[in-house]
């Protein structure tokens, strides 16, 4: 049965158009992933879906008494408790003997406190309630706009593994590309106004996709070799990544019989050793605290050349810390650390050095080297600039101008012209669209050096590493060889049979939170270790108004030296004060469980 059907359905925001003649309809049992660029109307799609968004012509239908639940990016939050904004007006004996209460409020509350104001919570914290809120309830057609925002892999596990189990029509919008082969089964591509469909997960699209364009013999040398590399790797991955999609794949096989492997390891290796050496990074008998708790203990372990790891762990056991340590921003409290001679390390963290807000990304990218060599070919800043998504007059537009998704782009891309060949990454993957996330993939691919990379993003730490090490609050560091899949099933609780899900950036004890809690931390003290880190955020956030002051400031004072230099040395007062600051607040951090 149609639950919901598009007709002819235009919308446009001044010159840019979004949506331009789009017919299509959500039927019972869909379960369809929206993909396409950043901007390129995904989000207005789905709001004109909701019925939120009216478009300037065409007409949207939805079934009589269609009930539509909407997770969308910007939601207003009452001033009530967790417990009442999730589960309205439920008593506790209510929701407590319903098993799927129970088990959404396990798999994105677990470890909260019911009766905390709502008020209490960041940002990331409010989005998972308010994800939790609509998957409490029944509907007809769940729409979700970015639902693995503030999830790690345990918690996008259970979201796919909750999903499958749902009867509800699904239309759902991510960049976690292994989300969507998890759950989907159809997918639309926005597009210059169009809406492309595809049968089948991501997978199956990439292959269609493909296929089209062999068929139009439209597409140019360079994507076509983008997409070939990432046919290739899905072909050869694990059969579970990629469904049986419903058209003729035997062209999209013949496309890539002759492709090699998406990275001569052996080549790239030999490379890096002639550019590191042997020693990269040494851990020598390395013990971490964070306040009274040890995080690892006495790790001794050995970053070689070329090699990629990807690492991942139970939320606050240590991986962005230990970061730290192989980047020099931290040292241990015991042991060593031993660095190459040639070592060039380059560290993406989650807290990025904010850029000047008065200058243009491809002045700040020109800054740091006009062209860059990657593999064996050569890049000019304009180049690669356009392969992460600034085109055109977007490399000309002012970075206050610009989204905090963009900006980070821009960080990233300072950091790979610097012709790094030690890179640590923290999460690059932030606000990176599905075409971005390729280009940095492909990028990787020819890049010649070590990498650790920490992301929540399933499918990418796949894709770019070769090698998967695990922290699971048990104070070792451990190999598997299994990799994602041997995480998740070591994180298998006997009793229950489920992966035991993080509760997210702010672990609230309560009655959810037994299982959870962490030893010889009281309620008392969780709440006033949460208090220091909003005193802390209050000042870091006060810091950076006066440093976009002091910014304009100077840009004013440019021909008066003693002024400048006045303003330039409270600068590097406050900057000073803000790096301390972040220090203290990862503490805090690490006290919970962040």
């Amino acid at each position: 049965m149609n639950l919901v059907n598009l007709q002819d359905v235009s919308l446009a925001y001044g010159p840019l158009v979004l949506l331009d003649s789009v017919s299509l309809g959500v039927d019972e049992g869909d379960r369809i992933g929206v993909v396409g660029r950043n901007g390129g109307g995904k989000s207005t799609l789905m709001s004109v879906v909701a019925g939120r968004v009216e478009p300037d012509s065409g007409r949207v239908v939805h079934n009589r008494g269609l009930r539509v639940g909407f997770l969308h990016q910007r939601d207003s939050f009452p001033d009530t408790t967790v417990g009442a904004f999730v589960l309205g007006e439920r008593s506790e004996h209510e929701w407590a003997g319903d098993a799927r209460i129970r088990d959404v409020l396990r798999g994105l509350l677990g470890g909260w406190d019911l009766d905390l104001p709502m008020a209490n919570l960041s940002g990331g914290e409010r989005r998972r309630a308010t994800l939790a809120r609509l998957l409490v309830e029944t509907h007809d057609l769940i729409l979700l706009d970015e639902p693995t925002n503030h999830l790690d892999i345990e918690g996008i596990a259970w979201l796919a593994e909750h999903m499958r189990a749902r009867r509800e029509a699904l239309v759902v919008v991510t960049h976690d590309r292994w989300f969507l082969d998890a759950v989907t089964n159809r997918t639309w591509e926005v597009v210059d106004g169009r809406v492309e469909r595809y049968e089948g997960g991501y997978a199956a699209y990439v292959l269609a996709k493909a296929e089209r364009r062999r068929l139009e013999q439209a597409a140019e040398e360079r994507r076509q070799n983008l997409m070939r590399k990432e046919l290739a790797w899905l072909r050869r991955g694990p059969p579970a990544r990629t469904s049986k999609p419903k058209f003729r794949i035997e062209a999209a096989n013949e496309l890539i019989a002759d492709v090699p492997p998406v990275r001569d390891t052996v080549e790239l290796v030999r490379f890096a050793t002639s550019r590191l050496g042997k020693t990269v990074i040494d851990l020598d008998d390395v013990t971490l605290r964070v306040g009274d708790r040890t995080l690892l203990e006495r790790l001794t372990w050995q970053l070689g050349p070329g090699e990629r790891v990807g690492l991942v762990g139970v939320n606050g056991a240590g991986k962005t810390t230990l970061l730290r340590v192989l980047a020099g921003d931290r040292e241990p409290d015991e042991g060593g650390v031993r660095r190459g001679k040639t070592v060039r390390l380059a560290h993406l963290s989650q807290n990025l050095t904010e850029l000047d807000p008065g200058r243009r990304p491809l002045e700040t990218v020109m800054d740091v080297r006009e062209h860059v060599t990657i593999g064996k070919r050569e890049y000019s800043a304009s180049q690669m600039l356009e392969r992460f998504g600034f085109r055109g007059e977007r490399q000309w537009t002012p970075i206050g101008d610009l989204s905090g998704g963009e900006r980070r782009r821009l960080q990233l891309l300072r950091l790979l012209m610097d012709e790094p060949n030690v890179l640590l990454l923290d999460e690059p993957t932030n606000d990176l669209d599905i075409e971005t996330l390729n280009e940095l993939e492909d990028l990787l691919d020819g890049w010649p050096g070590s990498l650790v990379l920490v992301s929540h993003d399933r499918y990418f730490l796949e894709r770019v590493c070769d090698k998967v090490l695990a922290l699971l609050g048990d104070r070792r560091m451990v190999f598997l060889p299994g990799g994602v899949d041997e995480y998740l099933a070591r994180r298998v609780d006997p009793e229950s049979g489920r992966v035991p899900v993080s509760g997210g950036s702010g672990d609230r004890s309560g009655p959810l939170a037994a299982e959870r809690a962490e030893p010889g931390l009281s309620a008392g003290e969780r709440r006033a270790v949460q208090k220091e880190m909003q005193r802390i955020e209050r000042r870091i956030d006060r810091i950076g108004a006066r440093e976009a002051e002091l910014h304009d400031l100077m840009a004013g004072a440019a021909n008066d030296y003693t002024r400048l230099a006045e303003l330039d040395a409270e600068l590097k007062t406050l900057t000073a004060e803000r790096e301390e600051l972040e220090e203290l607040w990862l503490i805090e951090a690490e006290k919970l469980g962040e």
